[in-house]
């Protein structure tokens, strides 16, 4: 069976398995009713209209219209038509699918009717951080004044594109988490590739008309818009019959000869359905007129109000500020034609990871007290390769406010191409998850930083960071829902971060970072380090202690002159001050990590190295806590750990905080030496583990799998 989470091998949303589903209904002859995504106002997502005969009615197809199909003959852009729901974002990208019926087919599975082994019951799969998910709908849709109240098709009877939108709410949350986002969104979410935006002003006509047209031969998604100067603005119409602030499919490219001049067009389409452009080239200009009847037939012109229409690319040029890319793989980025049909030249590496607030949400560099703390990936590049693609250069990254003044010499256009030959080729993007929900849309501010590794082994620190700068970056903060570039790096090792603007905000993330096939690069986790006996342990006991636990034994011990955990817990708390006194368990553990041949009881030489360890961990704690309230943060554990000699990546530290926090935010002293204690034994453990698969998989996976015991 194919990995799951593939295109043959979804995930199951809810883990609803349709085939399953399909023949219980189909043995019982009930309709489907999905009670994950049900017919409510809940999943509307939208407030209730307070006119009584607005009220929203949930109809299966057959019950709108007698005749209603699935597919009416094929599907196309025009069957997609906005309904009262600001998604345009997403039915733009839904009308660049149908353009390419090998990705389209990804998305909608073929063999879906109304008529035949029909059960009420319907499948879609979208892509989700990695993943294929497929996910289960009902077919009873929202309906108002006998109408649907969103997506519909211009052809009345056919309903495929609505249930899309319906499962693709149902994926995140509802129906109003669709209003307003951005088309690379949807693009990403239909194919798995990658969306980028391309400024018209980039390219001259010409170059961007050559451009898309290779990039939709390559089965890319493309959309294109107006910006709109101000939220007024947004939905306004100019004086061309264009929306400002509104997402367009581009669905293909043509040309005309009239007369000696050839003119290269572009067909686009307004996914309302209506509303057209009116200017050079549109459906009823007359520069048709002087066009022979087999080039109009070749670009199958229609003179309907339909919303798709034909616009020469130098009107484009002076009309729209942005094309919105979607690419299946790297290789569709190149703005010429290439062979379609070749082995994909780069290698995909993806990881999954958090931001927790007071623990691996460090916030920009801004923050350097805490943007060490940010997630970090280890990156190999060993071979350099040859990339002449130039899109989402490094060279375009805009400054960060305020963090680098810096001022480089202009470098010329012939040598940034013979720099780069000899470096590596890297395509990054940082996508943050689930940030539509119900009924709002909060993206963080994200980005991520890439630098040039030392000959540090281990998790880099505050002082990294603070020491060296990045030789590569996303760009500025953005509030939207993925960031990307493509960088040339030299061969080396590099550790990456990801981040928020401001630190301890709560979010997750998917990372994938695309490299030339041939040039082995890797992903590699810090591995977690302990130097525990040289940096605690070996330090000589004081004399007074000596003195202490001499006396201690003498007056306390049993015949075998050794101590319980009771009696130790009295000495150890007559040391240390009276705030960061120890409890029994904290003291059973202590004892447990030592060798006390089973007994559970301390000889005099453990229980003098165990309060020598003690009062230096006091003093750890009290140089970390800074601000003397006698508990640490997620952070200052760190910081604390590595003045212990114990370096942890940030989801060990997470785990730990987990584990001995107990929800709370903030640590005593008595959870940081149980924190100390549990990595001692575990650390050892792993040290005398002899299973080869055990020490492959290495220490941090050790660390997460027996921390959660």
């Amino acid at each position: 069976m194919s990995e799951l989470g593939s295109i043959d091998n979804p995930v199951k949303f809810k883990d609803q398995d349709y085939d399953a589903l399909l023949q219980k209904c189909l043995k019982t002859a009930a309709l489907f009713s999905d009670t994950v995504f049900a017919a409510n106002q809940s999943s509307l997502g939208i407030p209730v209209d307070p006119d009584p005969k607005k009220g929203v009615k949930w109809l299966r197809p057959k019950e709108i219209t007698s005749n209603a199909v699935f597919v009416e003959g094929t599907m196309g852009t025009t069957d997609i038509c906005q309904g009262q729901l600001g998604n345009c974002w997403l039915l733009a990208a839904l009308s660049c699918l149908t353009m390419h019926p090998q990705l389209f087919v990804k998305v909608v599975p073929s063999g879906q009717s109304l008529s035949e082994s029909y059960a009420g019951i319907f499948r879609f799969r979208f892509w989700q951080y990695g993943e294929w998910v497929e996910v289960v709908v009902d077919d009873r849709l929202p309906v108002r004044e006998g109408r649907l109240l969103f997506s519909y098709s211009r052809t009345t009877n056919e309903f495929w594109s609505a249930l899309v939108e319906k499962a693709y709410a149902k994926l995140i949350g509802s129906y109003g988490s669709l209003k307003g986002g951005i088309i690379s969104e949807g693009m990403e979410d239909f194919t798995g590739g990658i969306a980028y935006s391309l400024p018209v002003s980039s390219r001259p006509p010409r170059m961007l008309w050559r451009a898309i047209t290779a990039a939709l031969a390559r089965s890319s998604l493309l959309s294109c818009f107006i910006h709109a100067a101000s939220v007024k603005e947004i939905g306004t119409v100019t004086s061309e019959g264009l929306v400002k602030g509104h997402a367009y499919a581009i669905t293909d490219t043509d040309k005309v000869q009239r007369a000696s001049e050839e003119v290269l067009l572009l067909r686009l389409r307004n996914p309302w359905g209506f509303v057209e452009y009116c200017g050079p080239w549109s459906d009823k200009c007359k520069d048709w007129d002087v066009i022979d009847n087999a080039q109009k037939a070749r670009l199958a012109l229609a003179k309907v109000e339909d919303g798709e229409f034909w616009i020469g690319i130098e009107d484009f040029c002076r009309l729209f500020n942005t094309v919105e890319m979607c690419s299946v793989n790297p290789d569709s980025m190149s703005g010429e034609a290439g062979d379609d049909t070749a082995t994909p030249s780069w290698t995909l590496s993806s990881h999954q990871g958090t931001w927790v607030p007071m623990c691996s949400a460090g916030g920009s560099r801004r923050y350097p007290r805490s943007f060490w703390k940010n997630p970090q990936f280890q990156m190999v590049l060993s071979e350099k390769d040859v990339d002449d693609y130039d899109y989402g250069e490094d060279e375009d990254v805009e400054e960060e406010d305020g963090e680098d003044d810096v001022v480089v010499a202009p470098v010329s256009k012939t040598e940034k191409q013979r720099e780069k030959k000899k470096k590596c080729t890297v395509l990054v993007e940082l996508l943050q998850k689930y940030r539509r929900q119900k009924d709002q849309v909060n993206f963080l501010y994200i980005a991520f930083h890439i630098y040039k590794l030392q000959d540090k082994p281990g998790s880099l620190d505050q002082q990294f960071f603070s020491n060296n700068s990045p030789v590569a970056r996303s760009g500025k903060y953005r509030s939207i829902r993925s960031v990307w570039r493509k960088v040339h790096l030299e061969p080396g090792s590099y550790v990456l971060l990801a981040s928020t603007y401001r630190p301890n905000l709560q979010g997750e993330f998917f990372l994938r970072v695309y490299t030339k096939t041939g040039n082995i690069q890797g992903f590699q986790d810090f591995p977690c380090t302990n130097n525990y006996s040289v940096m605690v342990m070996s330090k000589p006991v004081l004399p007074e202690d000596q003195f202490r636990v001499q006396k201690w034994f003498d007056e306390k011990a049993g015949s075998d002159d050794r101590v319980n955990a009771v009696q130790f817990m009295n000495l150890v708390n007559s040391v240390l001050e009276k705030d960061y006194e120890l409890p029994l368990e904290t003291c059973r553990q202590l004892i447990f990590g030592e060798d006390t041949g089973g007994r559970g009881r301390l000889s005099r030489a453990q229980a003098e190295k165990l309060l020598t360890s003690l009062r230096n961990l006091q003093s750890i704690f009290f140089q970390f806590d800074e601000d003397s309230s006698g508990t640490m943060s997620p952070f200052e554990l760190s910081l604390a750990l590595n003045a212990a000699g114990v370096e942890c990546d940030n989801v060990v530290v997470q785990l730990l905080w987990e584990r001995f926090g107990a929800g709370e935010q903030y640590l005593p002293f008595n959870g940081f030496v149980s924190c100390v204690a549990r990595l001692q034994v575990l650390f050892d453990l792993f040290e005398s583990e002899t299973s080869p698969e055990v020490k492959d998989k290495g220490i941090n996976a050790w660390l997460l799998k027996l921390l959660a015991v």
